[in-house]
């Protein structure tokens, strides 16, 4: 690079030289970037320490000046800022668009967020830079320079600069100032096609930046001079981050995929380096790293994948850090972590920012294997829980801090849409435009006011969107919409302001959307969305190859739809010229399809919504791409060899006019030209993806195509013949075309016109813009004046979605992937700001009292084909059960009938009965049932053939397992008939009681039975046993008749004697062992105890869970049911059923009153029968008592009341024939009257027609009733003494004074009876009229209460309605909530019988360490002690083997194995064939050594065998471990998905209660009270409107007054005991650090008394359960057995050797003389060896030094010496000096001190 020529190429016009105000440096030429690293090779080169060769004698270098650069040197930005491409002579303006705002946010970009000042910020949005003024929201734009995209933007530490990496080939890193936003700087050559990221260090000197692929360079700038100080590739692997050391500027750290690197910037002979040293995870698993910082000590704190914190010290992760419970800091990957203030701040992608303590993490260390420790966060902050937090910047507002947080779902400052937009549509009638994207969410933006006016969410992401055309609403407030799932929405825009104003809706906005209708035409995503061009129809497509229509009115209600070939890509109704109306499907496969509009008459969709027989054309597209290039290369040949041919007539003329003839002029010869083979014509198999399409005239339309047909715009027709074969199999080809240019791998991703035809505008997938002018309407080739191209969206992801011009044609709209949406005013900002304004449309009259339509929200929901057929489907199934059971009906009623017969023939005599075999009519009907039940039968064997053949192997091997036992019982009987008992009874009672010891004796451990094997040796089978193991219930009758035998038989010895005493001291021993296991497992069974109940951090006291419960259900802020936060509890909530079951109470209750109010009327009436009848009865014995008095003395009878006809109501129906003669009288008498005169009947006639048919009482029947009455009169008569009728037939005389006296006391005795009888009249009178009274008085009572609860009827009756509205979505949330609720405990279990799985396989794995921990020690034992093989065994037993299965070819398996066993081998003896120097053995495991005992080494390999048995299935637990750990993993996974879904569920259910409530409040309910009742008083009146007062009791509101007065008191009792808790929370955790240093120094004392008692550190419960080795003590007994046996016979021999002593004396003197001549003889040929050897020596010398005198040390290999010589001191002098800077910067408190030498300085290097 020559930054003085580039500068005069490139800044001629800046506003200072460079050249002229730039000062002079001298600087070596070959160095030009300041230690450049060439040296691009693998990591491991990078890491290894490199020999550097000797430098070259001093020379003096050429030197030249440089210049620098001036500090007020700048760029012009107008001479670097990228314009639009036009085509020439098109005459299209420059500014034919010109930036009017951007509404999206570029969330993937990593870092798109940087902030300049307190109300400034600065993100990259495609190829321009936005700056937000935070305060006024406007929004200003910096272009980029080469049109190829922004890759990065990073702030200077000042905020004075800004860096901007673009995109492209060889793309510039611009440093701009702020804020004028001039090119301050621009850094050329730093990567090959992308800059990745970019970071200035502390001080603002340095700048490093680091591309993307494929050359992923790390370079250091010294960006004020434009300079390249250091640069190396980082990795070859994607990198995200490049950051410099706060504290030490010397070095940086990278991060990446998989990978995190640590550069330093050393100085070396070479000059200034960077050198980089690669994270080791070790065992952590490899993760992508996208956030870390550098702690002050050298560490660094990183994230990870799963969300933990890894801190890593000298390139190794030094601990990883988790949360208590082996939590992950956050639920997935941490993407920033910021070092503030002695906090650290991660941001992770759950919604989380935790703050963590500094210091704990700088002091953090390892603990366990595990490599975790766990730290609890300081805080915690969520924004959201659908959130994914990217970025944050912090800035200082007004002294206090302000964070800026980039989020894929912000909900702060500004709210974007996050991910590539999917649709976009404009307003028809208004500035208005719409967009979806799968962030689920649909938002409004006002165009011409910049902003969003209104937003909506669903449960799916959005993927098509269409705006209704004004014929389907004329305001323009309708817009469709398509989702993820295949719902379609129709939704309703308005201005909430033109509602009706209502009290309690506040914030009010300009516009506001609600749900006005949601469908479900498709199974998966909708793609496609589009409206018939008279506004009748409505089209859906989707990726799962329908397409759906519906009839469009205030509900859009289905038609029908047709299968297409392929997904469908686009949908297009033929234009208002074309004479049919047709829609033209484009589908993704490359085919494309042609209907007419349907007819939704003549389709009736009674079973199925599928149209059959809609005339359809197919064009299925064949590529002519590879002909077309093959036609323009023949044409540029031919049209090469008219040029060749026309300059050779042209030089022909030449010479003729030059003077020469034609005979003498000769052509120059021409070399021959080889030409290149032409295209081959190529046609994928596959045609191209359908990009875009529209009609052009009636069955002819273009299509934009991507991959290999990109470059073209094709104009295609269907054929006229439509075939009858597959649309798969057609080969259609375009008849037109037209080239785009530069376009080959740039196909057109969408196409629209403006209204007037005459603008084609076209977005590219590199997220460019075309507009082509047209002369008319119709595109052809000849017809294109010209376009005009920019590039707005990012290049490489940001291809457009969407672009529409608005209705008007004043603004052109854009969107792309990059989630970028982009407004153009095609007129001047000043015009749009004077004239245009936004209109949203005014609300439907009725919109607010209209319901919201009922969404879809379930993304499983039937499709309403599948509805449908699913709806038939139950139809038939339910037809067909019916049948059924009409069918079993019949055959029980014949099964009945049969049953019948054969019990008819049952009681028939039987000569008469008839055999069951008579009663089959067809024997064949009974073959053939027992056919199939032999079939099925043979099935169902078949089927459980793999059950029976497994319950039969374990059959077998229960029995073989008997049988062995039996075996066993067999050896024990053996043994007790050695026992030389006599007699047949004590034999069988031994075998008897051998049978019942058998289990338990062979249930004994190993060194029990070993016992009993060493004592049958010596005869003494049972003492062993009984006195090592004694029976708890002593010893039997036989064994101690056995044991006086044993003791006369065998006489006891020495040997036996030692015997015993050693067994008796084992027993001791292993007594002794035992006990301490016992007493160290009660020990550990204790503490297992404790530990158990030990609370677990989360632990909450129950009886405090119950008082919080009863609280939050008794007590606290009680929400009205009006308010908006209300929670309706669980045992308040309502339903339809519930409701209806009250009224049904309700009603049930009302009957009940009124029928015991009518049984109390009933009863008062048949009372009042009653008192009538009496009275009358009283009143005829009153009479007969008149007739007897004078009528002076007469008192007047009461009246007797009488029944009215209302009393008894049941007899107006009744009737008899008196009643029916008399009103057929009646009924002739008014005829004569209407014909003697015209005059209307009288009221008698009309009351004798009205009464009819009323029965009343006749003569009659009142003689039959009086009749009854005197009868009682009689009765009651009777009783009083009335005279009887004969007295008065006596004949009249003159009385006697007898008589009158009796006549007199008669008259007494009457009168008094008069008056008794009126009184009980009277009496029952009064008690008839009381009675009458208080039933009056319940009956008040009652008619209050029925009115109450005819008013509580009506409400609740209103509530049931508003219920049943509600009931069919409330109950699908609540199924929705309960099968999560099954499923999460479905769930659950299996978690739980993961765990049981993975406990059981740790439990086999630890069964199996302790096997091979018993096979260490059962190899150990068999060596015994000072064995010289030990080592050689050791080695066989622990050797590598890598068992290899047969194979085909032996001998090649046999190859592979030694070829790997000495593969290990040579690992595995490698430092003791060091040790070893020059033996000459050979570690062979095939063959036993000399000397070795076979036995043992066969015994050895044996136990190798069995330890790499164990090995293997080691390894096969640990696998199936991992394996249910990562089912446990994902099932967990599954399980946090389904809590969350559950948590949304009943959040939703909780939402729509809380609705329903608010639905229910809107009701009125009568509440009646008296007027002392209401307090609500204002200004000393009740005030008219009540609606805001509130009815509450007066016992609940003394109840809440003294509840206040109870809370004082509680709160301060409550503070005492929290003072109380604190202090003796502070006292305990005093005591638990004091008994922790109390433990710790005596374990220390502990220790120091191990040391001192065994010179190391033991397992002191190991060493006092230590036990008995059984082998070893096997041995021992064989060794006394043996030295007994062998001490016989030595003193045998003793005798012997006595007499052979002097024999023995003289053949040692013999041998002693042959010795010394022998070694007399070894020590001569011992000479005469080294004689030898030094003359070979002296031999090959001479022969070797031939020449000598011609060879002599040179002067240049002295010179070379002395070099190396003086390098080698250099080098060892440069390694001191860094081993200081180590140690000084390896120091905790993080201070640098300078070092002793500049880091680097030509000056010395020259030197």
């Amino acid at each position: 690079m020559e930054p003085t020529e580039e500068r005069e190429a490139t800044g001629s016009k800046d506003k200072g030289s460079p050249s002229a105000e730039g000062q002079e440096e001298e600087k070596p030429e070959d160095d030009e970037y300041g230690g450049y690293d060439e040296d691009r090779g693998s990591e491991e080169e990078e890491q290894a320490a490199e020999f550097e060769k000797p430098p070259e004698p001093v020379k003096k270098k050429k030197v030249i000046i440089e210049k620098k650069i001036s500090e007020s040197f700048c760029y012009d930005y107008e001479e670097l800022c990228s314009i639009p491409y036009v085509t020439p002579d098109s005459g299209i303006p420059l500014n034919f668009l010109t930036l009017m705002h951007s509404f999206g946010y570029d969330c993937t970009k990593r870092s798109n967020l940087q902030v300049m000042d307190s109300h400034t910020l600065v993100y990259v949005a495609g190829n321009q830079l936005v700056f937000l003024d935070l305060i006024s929201k406007n929004q200003k734009y910096l272009r980029s320079t080469a049109c190829g995209g922004i890759g990065v933007l990073t702030a200077h530490p000042n905020k004075t600069h800004f860096a901007v990496g673009e995109k492209g080939w060889k793309p510039d890193l611009i440093i701009y100032e702020y804020p004028s936003q001039v090119p301050y700087r621009i850094l050329r050559g730093g990567t090959e096609e992308a800059y990745a990221f970019a970071d200035f260090n502390n001080s603002g000197t340095l700048i490093a930046t680091v591309g993307s692929s494929p050359d992923y360079m790390l370079t250091v700038w010294d960006w004020k001079q434009e300079k390249i100080v250091l640069r190396s590739k980082a990795f070859s692997q994607d990198v995200y981050k490049v950051t410099f050391s706060i504290e030490n500027e010397e070095q940086l750290t990278t991060s990446g995929s998989g990978h995190i690197k640590f550069w330093k910037m050393a100085l070396t002979f070479t000059g200034l380096k960077l050198q980089g040293a690669l994270g080791r995870f070790g065992k952590t698993a490899l993760t992508d790293i996208e956030g870390y910082i550098e702690l002050p000590d050298g560490k660094v704190l990183s994230g990870s994948e799963w969300g933990n914190l890894l801190l890593w010290e000298g390139g190794l992760i030094k601990v990883e850090l988790c949360r208590p419970g082996n939590k992950t800091c956050h639920n997935g990957p941490i993407n920033q972590l910021v070092l503030d203030e002695g906090e650290v701040v991660t941001v992770g992608s759950d919604g989380y920012i935790r703050v963590w303590d500094f210091e704990t993490i700088d002091t953090a260390d390892v603990i366990d294997d595990s490599g975790l420790m766990a730290m609890e966060q300081m805080n915690e902050l969520l924004v959201g829980k659908h959130v994914n937090l990217s970025c944050m910047v912090k800035i200082h507002e007004r002294g206090e801090p302000v964070w800026y947080a980039q989020t894929h779902d912000p909900e702060c400052l500004f709210t974007f849409h996050s991910g590539k937009i999917e649709a976009i549509s404009v307003s028809p009638v208004t500035y208005i435009l719409a967009t979806t994207a799968l962030d689920r969410s649909v938002r409004i933006y006002d165009i011409i006011g910049k902003v969003q006016l209104t937003e909506m969410k669903f449960k799916q992401g959005g993927t098509a969107l269409i705006w209704a055309p004004t014929l389907v609403n004329p305001k323009g407030g309708i817009i469709a919409v398509g989702f993820q799932d295949g719902v379609v929405r129709i939704v309703e825009l308005y201005n909430p302001k033109g509602l009706p104003v209502v009290a309690g809706r506040d914030h009010v906005g300009n516009a506001a959307m609600r749900l006005k209708q949601a469908f479900k035409p498709h199974t998966t995503t909708v793609t496609a969305l589009a409206y018939e061009r008279n506004g009748e129809l409505f089209a859906t497509g989707s990726k799962d190859k329908t397409v759906f229509f519906f009839t469009v009115d205030d509900n859009y209600d289905p038609v029908g739809f047709i299968t297409v070939p392929g997904p469908v890509q686009a949908l297009q109704w033929s234009p208002l010229s074309h004479p049919e109306n047709k829609l033209l499907i484009l589908c993704e496969n490359g085919i494309v399809v042609q209907i007419p509009a349907p007819n939704p008459q003549n389709y009736n969709a009674a079973t199925t919504y599928k149209i059959k027989d809609l005339p359809t054309e197919y064009f299925r597209f064949r590529s002519i791409k590879s002909r077309i290039l093959r036609e323009e290369e023949i044409k540029r040949r031919e049209k090469k060899k008219e040029e060749k041919e026309k300059a050779r007539q042209k030089w022909y003329q030449e010479q003729l006019d030059s003077g020469k003839e034609p005979e003498e002029i000769e052509f120059p010869e021409e070399p021959p030209e080889e030409e290149e083979p032409l295209p081959e014509i190529f046609v994928p198999e596959r045609p191209s993806p359908i990009q875009c399409g529209f009609y052009s005239e009636p069955g002819k339309f273009w299509l934009s195509l991507g991959e290999y047909d990109a470059g073209f715009l094709f104009h295609c027709a269907f054929s006229s013949v439509q075939t009858q074969k597959e649309p798969e199999a057609r080969q259609d080809e375009p008849f037109d075309f037209i080239s785009i240019e530069e376009a080959d791998d740039n196909p057109i991703t969408r196409i629209s016109f403006c209204s007037s035809g005459l603008l084609m505008f076209c977005g590219m997938k590199d997220g460019s813009i075309r507009i082509y002018t047209l002369y008319s309407k119709d595109l052809s080739v000849d017809n294109i004046a010209g376009y005009w191209s920019f590039n707005m969206h990012d290049n490489d992801y940001g291809y457009i979605q969407g672009i529409y011009p608005s209705f008007d044609d004043r603004f052109l709209i854009t969107c792309g992937a990059d989630g970028n949406i982009f407004a153009y005013n095609i007129l001047s900002a000043e015009e749009v700001a004077k004239v245009l304004k936004v209109k949203v449309p005014s609300p439907r009259r009725g919109l607010d009292k209209e319901k919201v339509a009922r969404d879809i929200e379930d993304p499983t929901a039937y499709s309403i084909e599948y509805a449908k057929q699913k709806r038939e489907y139950d139809l038939i199934m339910k037809a067909a059960e019916h049948q059924k059971y009409l069918k079993r009906q019949e055959l029980i009623t014949l099964r009945h009938e049969f049953q019948e017969l054969l019990q008819m023939n049952q009681e028939l005599p039987k000569h008469m009965q008839l055999h069951r075999a008579q009663f089959e009519l067809d024997r064949r009907i009974r073959a053939e049932m027992n056919r199939r039940t032999a079939g099925k039968i043979r099935h169902v064997v078949k089927e459980l053939a793999w059950e029976q053949e497994k319950h039969r192997i374990g059959l077998q091997k229960l029995e073989s397992r008997k049988f062995v036992q039996s075996q066993k019982k067999k050896v024990t009987q053996a043994k007790g008939e050695q026992a030389n008992l006599n007699g047949k009874e004590k034999k069988q009672s031994q075998k008897k009681k051998a049978r019942k010891t058998s289990v338990r004796t062979f249930k004994r451990p190993v060194i029990e039975v070993f016992f009993s094997f060493h004592t049958v040796f010596y005869g003494s089978t049972y003492i062993g046993q009984k006195s090592l193991f004694p029976s708890q219930t002593g010893p039997s009758e036989e064994e101690v008749e056995v044991e006086k035998l044993r003791k006369k038989s065998h006489p006891q010895t020495a040997a036996s004697r030692i015997v015993e005493n050693r067994l008796e001291k084992l027993r001791k021993v292993i007594e002794k062992a035992d006990k301490a296991k016992a007493k160290i497992q009660q020990r550990r069974n204790e503490w297992e105890e404790l530990y158990k109940g030990k609370p677990s951090d989360d632990y909450e006291d129950p009886q405090d869970l119950e008082d919080i419960k009863e609280a939050q259900e008794n007590m606290g802020d009680y929400k009205l049911k009006t308010a908006t936060n209300y929670k309706i509890p669980e045992h308040m909530r309502i339903n339809a059923d519930k409701k209806s079951f009250q009224l049904s109470s309700l009603e049930v209750a009302i009957h009940e009153k009124k029928m015991d109010m009518n049984k109390w009327i009933i009863s008062l009436r048949d009372l009042k029968v009653a008192i009538i009848e009496e009275i009358q009865c009283v009143v005829q014995e009153l009479r007969t008592i008149q007739c007897s008095l004078h009528p002076s003395k007469h008192l007047p009878i009461p009246p007797i009341p009488r029944l009215h006809p209302d009393e008894v109501p049941e007899k107006k129906f009744q009737y008899d024939c008196e009643m029916l003669f008399k009103f057929k009288q009646e009924l002739e008498d008014r005829a004569k009257a209407k014909e003697t005169m015209l005059e209307t009947p009288s009221a008698e006639g009309i009351g004798g027609f009205g009464g009819g048919f009323l029965h009343v009482a006749s003569a009659k029947e009142l003689d039959v009733v009086a009749r009854v009455l005197s009868v009682k009169c009689a009765k009651i008569s009777s009783g009083v003494g009335v005279p009887s009728s004969k007295t008065f037939e006596i004949e009249q005389a003159e009385p006697t004074e007898m008589e009158l006296e009796i006549a007199r006391r008669e008259e007494i005795r009457n009168i008094h009876l008069q008056e008794n009888l009126i009184k009980r009249i009277q009496e029952l009178m009064i008690t008839f009229d009381a009675e009458l009274r208080l039933l009056r008085h319940q009956k008040l009572k009652l008619d209050i209460r029925m009115k109450t609860a005819d008013l509580r009827h009506t409400t609740w009756f209103q509530e049931l309605l508003v219920l049943k509205n509600y009931e069919k979505y409330e109950n699908t949330l609540q199924e929705r909530v309960n099968s999560l609720v099954s499923e999460e405990e479905e769930m659950q279990l299996k978690l739980s019988s993961y765990l049981a799985q993975i406990e059981e396989k740790k439990a086999e794995i630890v069964k199996l360490q302790d096997r091979e921990k018993a096979l260490y020690a059962t190899f150990q034992a068999s060596l015994g002690e000072n064995n010289k093989f030990a080592t050689f065994l050791t080695k066989v037993l622990k050797k590598k083997i890598k068992r290899v299965k047969k194979k085909i070819v032996e001998g090649e398996g046999d190859e592979d194995e030694e070829s790997e066993e000495e593969s290990e081998e040579e690992s595995s003896l490698e430092s003791d064939e060091e040790e070893s120097g020059s033996e000459d053995e050979v570690f062979d495991d095939t063959v036993c050594p000399k000397n070795c005992d076979e036995a043992l080494f066969e015994n050895t390999l044996q136990l190798r065998e069995r330890r790499l048995d164990i090995e293997e299935a080691l390894v096969e637990e640990k696998k199936v471990i991992e394996n249910v750990k990562k089912e446990y993993e994902a099932l967990s996974k599954k399980v946090k998905v389904v809590a969350a879904s559950l948590d949304a569920a009943d959040w939703e259910l909780e939402a729509y209660q809380r609705e329903k409530q608010q639905k229910l409040n809107e009701l009125h309910v009568v509440v009646p009270l008296k007027l002392h009742q209401v307090e609500y008083i204002s200004n000393g009146e009740i005030p008219s409107d009540l609606s805001q007062a509130l009815v509450f009791t007066n016992q609940s509101l003394v109840t809440l007054q003294n509840r206040i007065i109870m809370q004082q008191h509680e709160k301060v009792e409550q503070r005492k005991l929290y003072k109380q808790a604190r202090e003796q929370h502070k006292q305990l955790i005093r005591d638990r650090r004091e008994m922790i240093i109390k433990i710790e120094r005596l374990e220390d004392k502990c220790n120091q008394l191990m040391m001192m008692k065994f010179g190391r550190l033991v397992d002191l419960e190991a060493l006092q359960t230590l036990s008995v080795n059984t082998n070893l003590e096997e041995l021992k007994m064989k060794m006394m057995e043996r030295e007994q046996i062998y001490s016989l016979e030595l003193k045998k021999w003793e005798q012997v050797c006595a007499l052979l002593q002097d024999k023995i004396l003289e053949f040692r003197q013999q041998l002693m003389l042959v010795t010394k001549e022998n070694t007399s003889k070894l020590m001569q040929m011992n000479t005469f060896c080294m004689e030898k050897m030094r003359l070979e020596a002296k031999l090959d010398a001479l022969q070797n030094n031939l020449g000598a005198e011609f060879q002599g040390p040179r002067k240049v290999d002295i010179e070379e010496k002395e070099k190396l010589i003086a390098l080698i001191q250099l080098q060892a002098q440069e390694a001191e000096v860094l081993k200081e800077e180590i140690t000084l910067l390896s120091r905790k408190d993080g201070r640098i001190f300078p070092p002793s030498q500049p880091p680097f300085h030509p000056d010395a290097m020259l030197n």
